[in-house]
Parts: C-alpha cells; structure tokens; sequence
C-alpha cells in the first residue's frame, strides 16, 4: 500500500460555490469544427448553441472554448488579433451573447482559452509596435538590437519552428516569440502589459465567462532576456491577476496549461490557490500512455504520487487526448520510443520531436483497451476532460499538417459532411474514408446502439457523478498483488471506493482483501470482472471494475 499521509486535497468536504471545480466534468470544442448553421462549411456560434441538448445528454458540466477571437488563422485561432472581438467567420457578438445565454439556462458553466501570451503579427499593437519605436505599443513586445545568443533555443515547435528571435527589417531589431514567427510575445515585465491582460479577462467575464484555460503560463511569466531555454519566472503575475479577478467574481477559475516538475507545481498554484485554481495533470499523462504501452501500471502509480502535494482549494485536471499532440517530453527516450512503437510508429504520426498527432482511437485500437483507459481517467483523483470526438472514438487525418490531424470536424451522422455542414465544401475535411470515416463512426449511430463507445462514457460520466469522493476525498494507491492492475482507494465521509484496472491483455487476479476495504464487504458496480472465490476477482484482460465497500 502506498501511503496518503502527505494528501492535501479537499477532504471530507462538500463542493462549495467556490470550489464548483473540484469534481468537474469539462468538455473542449473548437466551435469551428463542431456545427454550421449557415451552410458555409465552418462551425458557428449558431450551430453550437443548437447542439446544447447532445452536451447535456452526455452528462458534461463545463465546456472549454478554443480561441474564437479575430484572427488570421494561421494556427487555428492561436494567433489573436484582438482580443475584445469574436471572430466574424464563427458569428457575431450577438450570436456568442445568445451561445452563452442558452449555455447558462441549462446549467452549463463556460471558460475559454485565453492566449495573452503573445499576439498575431496582424494584431493593430504589433503593427504600431514595428511602425513607431517611440511608442508604448513597441514596448510592449520584446527586443533586441542584437541577435541574442541563444536564438535558436526554446522553441515550442522544434523540427518546424526554427528560432526565437526573429529579425524585423522595419525596426532593424529582433523580435522573441516562443511560438511561430507571426505570434510575437507580449512583454510582462511591464505593468501596463500585466493590466491590459487584467483588462481582457475582466471583459470576458463580464460576457459571463466562468474561467479561463490560460494557454501557455510559463511562457507568460518567463523573462525571455535570463535566457530562452531556462528563464527566470515571474510567478506573482499570476497572483496578481488572480486576485483583480477574484474582486469581480470570487469563484473564477484559472485553469493552467503548465507541463512543470513536481517541483514546481507550488508556484503555479501558489498558497491557498492564489495562483492558478486548477492545472492539467500532464506529466501524469505522459507516464499513462508509458503504462499503457508497456502493460504495467507501475510507472502511472509513481507519477500520480510524485504530483498528489497540492493546496487544498486546487485540482488536478486529467485527460487522455487533448487538442495538442501527445506530448512524451518528460519521458526518456527509450520510454519515449516503446510509446512510439505502440502507438505511433509512423513517423508522420509523431510531431516537435516529442509527441503523437494522432487521436486515441487509432492509438490504442483495441476496444476493450479504449474502454478500460476511459474508465481509469474517470476514476482519477481530479476534475475529467474530453475532447470533442473522443466520445464517439472518432479518427485522425493525418494528411493534414501538424496538430490539425485531431481537429478535423464534428462527425454527427451518416449524411453529406457528418451532418456538420451542408456546404459544398468544409474548411477542414470531414474523415470520409477508412475505418473512422463518418459514416461508420458518428453520434447518431452510436447513440441509437446500447453498447457503443458513446453510450459507455455517457454510463461512465453519470457514475463519476454519483461518486463525488473521487474529486473530494483521500486516496490511496493500493497494492493489487500484480504490476498488471492498478488499484486506487477513495475515502470520503465514511464511504470507500476502490477501483481497479488491467493494463495487461491477460485476466489477471486479484484480492479486495480487508486491508484494502477496511473490513467491508465490496460490492461491484460497474465492470467487467468475475467472482472467483471469497474476495478473489479476475479481471479480464483491458477489464476494469468499480467497487462499493458497505
């Protein structure tokens, strides 16, 4: 048994209005891949507010917005142009106002990707910035009139992004930018740069935004000049935005993309969650799909332990496929490598010299190891996220480039373009061919089918619901008799939980013996494995079973 003496979640606490995150269930779509509803081949607010019902059938509590702000689109909406706005192609303001009206009468809460580390080189401050070096607007990027040593290091995208610093003919200075050349970073060592990103947030949450997914948050707090590949950091940026958010609206949630060490996560957290509220557990999923290929669970149990230390009002947000790449950094690389071998072994599947641009479906392909891996991460000690398309075990296109191989459009039924557009022509192709292609798999056919991936998570998403102390309570990783099954223990206002999973294809046996229910009887309720004798089950191979102890 693996000791909780150092657990410091919430424990033995009801979710209050200001911790609404703890145990929630969050959804992520682009909404220009997700419905048209003006027929001109690229998903809108419209289109998302006539598909509320489908998100309230699936059980989800939270839907993530991908950036839908003015841009020119030269990576997928990362490239902000102005902030304020709502991109012209996904509707107007006024759609959006309805969007989040609709959202919140059935009980949705909203947050949105929030990319403040950087601009578009469209942005109107960039173009001032380069056009007069006079101006606070220049000030408000980073230069330098020499080129920096290190300017071809930190890149966000090795093997495509070639530097950091790029120069600019117009200033006859070198501009930084960790991401592509047309998205420089904004400067936030300067305070009115730190009060402008108060200012958008502000604004946003006035549109009745719940929270933020803070894109990037090293990158916002480094101080590129102390060196691209290991700056110094400013963390008090966050705690300074954090509390101007909170005298607006004091249950506001920042959401943290930060794949930082153990070492780390007080930081960004900061005390008490003055910092971020909530981070994704990243490091924790790169060593899952290190377990998943090497059919152990040993390795999952260790990273899961080395993040658990945390402020009490914070969460962990866990996943299996997000919008990115899988990104494999943190492992080493014959970890790395038995991963590609498993699930990426193509080289077109791999991307930044670190990761997989594949969805999970293909990844895994077995079905039975699918399921197993979508009941382990509702299982997991945090808040739960899934990704538009996950649901249904949709596809990738990797003759798209980059990361847009998983974010091709919403495949809803077996019609022209998946029921997702009625134009001649979508933006991003719809998956028409091979064994994922939209007429095999689509939320019509699954939903009408008892035993379909759709209809699972949807069972697997009421369960988590039913059981809160997965979210709240203490837990302990437990010892399952075999490296094969993980097995984890909830506690929470004298209720006990225990669920175990197989990561090998071999049933595997294991004992719920009384140092592991405390003396209880468990009972199963929802799985896929057998009584042997006494409280000896076997669990089959990529099976799983939730236990209730009584």
């Amino acid at each position: 048994m693996i000791s909780c003496d150092q657990q410091t979640s919430v424990s033995d606490q009801i979710p209050t209005q200001e911790n609404w995150y703890a145990n929630s269930i969050i959804y992520n779509l682009d909404v220009d891949v997700f419905q048209d509803s003006d027929h001109d081949g690229i998903g809108d607010f419209n289109g998302l507010t006539q598909k509320l019902d489908y998100l309230d059938s699936l059980g989800v509590e939270v839907i993530w917005l991908a950036p839908f702000q003015p841009s020119p689109d030269q990576d997928d909406g990362y490239d902000i142009s102005d902030f304020y706005g709502v991109d012209p192609r996904l509707g107007t303001k006024a759609d959006f106002d309805v969007f989040m009206k609709s959202a919140k009468a059935k009980g949705f809460r909203v947050i949105m990707d929030m990319v403040i580390n950087h601009t578009s080189t469209e942005h109107q401050w960039f173009k001032t910035a380069r056009a007069d070096t006079n101006s606070k607007y220049h000030q408000w990027y980073v230069w330098s009139s020499k080129k920096p040593t290190d300017w071809n290091k930190g890149m966000v995208f090795p093997g495509v992004q070639n530097e950091t610093w790029t120069y600019e003919d117009a200033t006859e200075k070198y501009y930084f930018h960790r991401f592509y050349d047309f998205q420089p970073d904004l400067n936030y060592e300067r305070s009115d740069v730190r009060r402008m990103a108060i200012d958008v947030l502000s604004y946003w949450m006035e549109q009745g935004m719940d929270g933020f997914r803070l894109d990037a948050v090293p990158f916002i707090i480094d101080k590129p000049k102390t060196g691209s590949k290991n700056p110094q950091h400013m963390h008090d940026i966050l705690t300074e935005i954090t509390a101007a958010l909170r005298k607006i609206k004091q249950d506001v949630v920042l959401l943290g993309e930060a794949n930082v060490t153990a070492e780390e996560n007080a930081e960004y957290f900061g005390k008490d969650g003055s910092r971020l509220q909530m981070m994704f557990n990243f490091y924790a999923n790169q060593y899952l799909f290190y377990a998943l290929a090497k059919r152990e669970s040993t390795s999952f149990s260790k990273a899961l332990e080395d993040f658990r230390t945390k402020p009490s009002s914070c969460q962990w947000v866990f996943f299996l496929r997000n919008h990115d790449e899988i990104d494999l950094d943190r492992l080493n690389k014959s970890q790395r490598d038995l991963v590609y071998e498993d699930m990426g072994p193509e080289t077109n599947m791999q991307l930044y010299e670190r990761g997989i641009r594949r969805r999970l479906a293909p990844m895994l392909g077995d079905p039975k190891r699918i399921r197993m891996s979508y009941s382990l991460l509702f299982s997991l000690p945090g808040a739960q996220l899934i990704r538009y398309g996950e649901e249904i075990g949709m596809g990738d296109d990797l003759t798209l480039r980059e990361r847009l191989s998983v974010r091709t459009p919403m495949q809803w039924d077996t019609t022209a373009n998946a029921g997702f557009s009625k134009a001649t022509k979508t933006f991003r192709p719809v998956i028409g061919y091979g064994d994922y292609a939209y007429q095999k798999v689509n939320v019509s056919t699954e939903m009408a089918d008892p035993e379909s991936l759709l209809n699972f998570i949807r069972q697997l998403i009421a369960l988590r619901k039913q059981h809160p102390e997965i979210g709240l309570g203490n837990w302990e990783i437990m010892d399952s008799g075999t490296a094969h099954v993980f097995l984890i223990r909830y506690t929470h206002q004298r209720k006990i939980l225990i669920v175990a999973h197989n990561f090998s294809e071999n049933a595997q046996t294991i004992a719920i013996g009384s140092s592991v229910s405390d003396g209880r009887k468990p009972s199963r309720i929802f799985g896929n494995a057998s009584t042997e004798r006494d409280l000896n089950f076997r669990i089959p191979g990529y099976g799983f079973q939730w236990f209730e102890c009584n």
